[in-house]
């Protein structure tokens, strides 16, 4: 436990940081950020995405607020039975009745007790984590029915061109695709930065959380998928590849590098729950521009950065998202309340050898589930094609990726 005058000292040299904060480029999702009494809201996603600044333009519009980060080494002798103490602290020094801003609660052990009794005494909280599982575990156990998750990623391209104070077009969507959207790596353009990312999120998010002995092999594995986005991949070949004991030690490699947002693996559909889980996956990465600054051969292939930049666009909005591969195959379809809703092709440019592959994978997977109109996503090519009374929208990346819904 921490001494309460230590406690004190830190919350309001913090609460002095926090409110030095610029307020930045507005995120999309800080509409989704209303806690209610009973509920708690969650925002998870990956390190430096911007989960500290989106709290602070949320104080803009909270009133009186209580703020503590986790992460703050000073913090580190910081347990559950600290939390009485916290709690006299931000009453005495800012006044009863605040909203609890938490950044990086998952540093504290039992941090859902305290978040629970604070329910129950119709408190409002706000609470964020770079760890994904963690935060749902600790939650389906203490907080059933009694939370909101909002994911956040780092920035989107229309998030991208307000901060670079740009228009939509080609070229600056090309832009995009080489430097990603980490907030800090776009106001520096370092790419040291994203390298000292990785590095973190492998060591102090996966390595040093789980106790892990074999850093080397979670480090080439992560770099192998980032280097191979939008590839198939089975467990049996990289346990094979990496000379991984067993295929659990890679499967389980693979779900801490999810759940620290860095890559996303998605299945080829199927309506067999039992061949979903052993035909190949494919893999994503949370951002282009992390990939480019840690691999080589990403940054000049536009292709699989287009692709990668659509997957993460969709991701946004949906988490049931597969892959189709029947004779032909179709980069992304995507279920709502298990029914199929939308098929979605990515191609840098549309014509000649493509076309008939493009489309045909498209028209394959559309007749499949049932849908009248499909897309493909091109670098900068727009048009309408009709193949007996189903419509393909061929549409830029650069409009599409601004559209609302996809």
């Amino acid at each position: 436990m921490l001494p309460i005058s230590a406690l004190r000292q830190i919350v309001k040299l913090q609460r002095i940081e926090l409110e030095s904060f610029e307020y930045g480029v507005e995120r999309e999702k800080l509409k989704d950020i209303a806690p209610e009494t009973s509920y708690a809201v969650i925002i998870s996603g990956i390190r430096r995405c911007g989960k500290s600044t989106i709290l602070r333009q949320f104080i803009s519009k909270a009133g009186r607020f209580y703020y503590l980060n986790f992460e703050d080494t000073r913090l580190s002798d910081f347990s559950a039975g600290d939390f009485e103490n916290l709690n006299k602290i931000f009453i005495e020094e800012y006044g009863p009745g605040g909203t609890y801003l938490f950044d990086e609660i998952q540093n504290v052990a039992k941090w859902e007790l305290f978040i629970r009794s604070g329910l129950d005494r119709g408190a409002l909280f706000v609470i964020t984590g770079s760890n994904a599982s963690l935060l749902s575990r600790e939650l389906g156990t203490r907080l059933t029915g009694r939370h909101r998750d909002v994911e956040l990623f780092p920035f989107s391209f229309s998030e991208s061109l307000t901060a670079r104070k740009e228009a939509a077009s080609a070229e600056s969507l090309r832009t995009y695709l080489v430097n990603g959207g980490f907030p800090q790596y776009l106001l520096r353009g370092r790419q040291e930065t994203l390298r000292e990312l990785l590095s973190d999120i492998i060591q102090r998010d996966i390595v040093s959380r789980y106790g892990l002995r074999n850093s080397k092999t979670l480090n080439d594995l992560a770099l192998y998928l980032m280097t191979n986005v939008g590839k198939e991949f089975s467990f049996n070949k990289l346990r094979r590849m990496f000379n991984a004991g067993s295929v659990n030690t890679i499967i389980s490699f693979i779900s801490h590098l999810e759940d620290s947002y860095l890559v996303f693996s998605i299945k080829r559909f199927d309506y067999s729950v039992k061949k979903q889980l052993i035909n190949p996956r494919k893999v994503y990465a949370i951002d282009n521009g992390l990939v480019s600054a840690n691999t080589l051969s990403f940054s000049s292939d536009y292709g699989r950065m287009l692709e990668n930049a659509v997957f993460i666009a969709i991701r946004r909005q949906h988490k049931d998202v597969f892959y189709f591969k029947g004779n032909g195959e179709c980069d992304f379809i995507i279920r709502e309340k298990g029914k199929i809703v939308s098929a979605i092709q990515v191609t840098y440019e549309l014509g000649g050898e493509n076309m008939a592959r493009e489309v045909g994978g498209l028209s394959e997977a559309m007749k499949k589930f049932g849908l009248d109109h499909g897309t493909i996503v091109t670098m900068d090519q727009e048009d309408l094609i009709d193949i007996k009374g189903k419509k393909i929208h061929v549409v830029p990346a650069w409009k599409w990726l601004q559209a609302n819904k996809y």
